[in-house]
């Protein structure tokens, strides 16, 4: 006689029900590929150039999607919108030490305001962008990225829109 499982079945376990020794789910693969969540993309706005991260589909991983001259931000943003589904941005938002905003918060602040009359149905949150682009270095740094490539001003925009968007979705899950 074979001793009884004691414990509650698990959600997957009473959805998608499996033999002893199956490990492969296809119902769960076929599943995903259905459910699309929208994305959340973070801007890291500058006054030359602009870097942008986007999430996955299932708003667990940031990833790094481009940076754009700042001037043509609105234009890039309507037809990445008119072909992913994005239900809010992280704008960063440029404060000093002190907490006060930073030189370039008038700038910035003039983009919020044109992107929400531009997009009024995606929700903007702003967050601290403090130490982002250093942080940015840091993890160029890191990765073992040459001089030259460190230099490259774009890749440090969208590092630090990444970093943004990651710690965004990090405070989100706890």
């Amino acid at each position: 006689m074979k001793p009884q499982n004691k414990e509650s079945p698990t959600f997957l376990q009473i959805i998608f029900p499996l033999k002893e020794g199956d490990f492969f789910i296809p119902e769960i693969v076929s599943l995903h590929k259905k459910i699309k969540m929208p994305r959340i993309l973070a801007i890291d706005y500058g006054i030359k150039r602009t870097g942008i991260a986007v999430t996955d589909e299932l708003q667990i991983i940031a990833s790094g999607l481009t940076t754009i001259p700042s001037e043509t931000a609105l234009a890039f943003l309507a037809a990445y919108f008119s072909k992913e589904n994005v239900i809010k941005v992280l704008i960063g938002e440029p404060l000093q030490m002190n907490g006060l905003p930073s030189e370039s918060a008038v700038i910035i602040e003039k983009f919020v305001s044109q992107f929400q009359t531009a997009f009024p149905e995606i929700k903007v949150e702003r967050v601290d962008e403090r130490f982002t682009s250093k942080m940015a270095m840091q993890s160029m740094l890191a990765g073992g990225l040459k001089k030259k490539q460190r230099q490259n001003k774009a890749l440090v925009d969208e590092i630090a829109a990444t970093i943004m968007l990651q710690d965004y979705l990090t405070r989100k899950m706890i």
